[in-house]
């Protein structure tokens, strides 16, 4: 009888340190994808938005990995072609950042729109929710001096944008909604 209970007892102990802990059961797996805006171009990937809303959710007291999947030069296809790659099994939420490089690299708005379409259904239907940080007016002094790539400070505000949205209540942000647009840091 006392080894069995003595059995019982290291099976017991064996079996809490075989389930992940708390903290690991509850990490928020966040993937930013994008073209050079979410990748950092010319601020650096600690300064980019992705590192940013990492350090902000943690601050918020959420445990979340922002991994950064930024290609620069890339355009909805080429997002398209390797979200399932980029996207790994687990992940919990994608920020879809699709710029403007379709219609720099003389892309259509239609082949764009279907693209981002595509690519927020596909995620929806692995459980995936989806943000699409795409607002249609933003701030000239968001951009550095080419005017095509955010500056340091739009990188903190995006990310306290993006923040505002993920750390908010599940209930105001049902799962069924086919994107959830951010709008421009600093608007309504």
């Amino acid at each position: 009888m006392v080894s069995a209970l003595r059995a019982l007892a290291i099976a017991a102990v064996l079996a809490v340190f075989a389930v992940a802990s708390p903290l690991e059961a509850a990490t928020l797996n966040i993937v930013a994808i994008g073209a050079s805006n979410t990748s950092g171009w010319g601020v650096g990937a600690q300064n980019a938005y992705p590192a940013r809303l990492q350090a902000l959710l943690r601050e918020k007291g959420i445990n979340a990995t922002v991994t950064n999947a930024g290609v620069p030069g890339d355009v909805t296809a080429g997002m398209r072609g390797r979200l399932h790659a980029a996207v790994p099994k687990g992940t919990d939420i994608v920020i879809l950042q699709p710029g403007a490089n379709d219609l720099r690299f003389l892309g259509t708005k239609q082949a764009r729109a279907a693209n981002i379409a595509a690519m927020v259904a596909q995620l929806h239907a692995r459980g995936i929710r989806v943000i699409v940080y795409d607002p249609n007016n933003i701030p000239a002094d968001f951009y550095q001096w080419d005017g095509i790539h955010f500056n340091a400070v739009a990188h903190a505000k995006i990310a306290a944008t993006l923040a505002a949205q993920i750390a908010a209540p599940a209930k105001a942000q049902p799962p069924s909604e086919p994107s959830a647009r951010a709008p421009a840091p600093g608007k309504p």
